[in-house]
């Protein structure tokens, strides 16, 4: 039998439990009602440092962004501006553009990643498994036939085949080439 090494050092801060980078990026102003130690607050309001937050794209009200500990390629959180803990919290206004976001970004790594179809999920709560209880955010993972081996089911492990700068890059490439052909 032979023995192959996965190689994902981003994973170790997550692991290690450490702060991720971006907790370096302090911004000019805050939100009204953000938390200052909610990595979603703080990639809402540091305008100008996109790349360093893996910032895809932020509307009026909502942000979409890369996953630092995703749980496939692709994995990306969108969110509202807003630091609000429910559905019912949510503007009328900001259910509607959340929603646009996830079919958007369906279809920008669609294209760009080849995937064949999605995982989306929302979980409201510390008890429904939320990591961050207090500011919600639907998490969009992409599928491709076949994704599935033995490895989350024996071993507990996802193989994440990609680099997160290279997804940003990538993403934020094809983000740029839609809004260029809707112009």
């Amino acid at each position: 039998m032979t023995h192959d090494t996965l190689w994902a050092p981003w994973r170790l801060a997550y692991v290690k439990g450490d702060a991720p980078k971006q907790q370096a990026v302090e911004p000019e102003r805050w939100r009204p009602g953000a938390d200052t130690g909610c990595f979603l607050c703080r990639a809402a309001a540091a305008e100008g440092h996109e790349h360093v937050l893996g910032v895809l794209e932020r509307t009026d009200v909502s942000l979409v962004m890369v996953n630092r500990f995703p749980y496939a390629s692709g994995h990306l959180l969108i969110a509202p501006l807003d630091h609000q803990a429910t559905l019912e919290d949510l503007s009328s206004e900001q259910l509607l553009d959340l929603q646009q976001c996830l079919a958007r970004w369906c279809g920008l790594t669609r294209s760009s990643l080849a995937c064949q179809g999605f995982n989306i999920g929302l979980n409201l709560g510390r008890v429904a498994g939320a990591g961050v209880p207090g500011h919600l955010h639907w998490h969009l993972l992409p599928r491709w036939d076949g994704d599935v081996n033995f490895m989350p089911a024996v071993a507990g492990t996802s193989v994440i085949p990609q680099a997160l700068e290279s997804l940003w890059e990538q993403l934020h490439d094809e983000a740029q080439r839609g809004r260029s052909s809707d112009a």
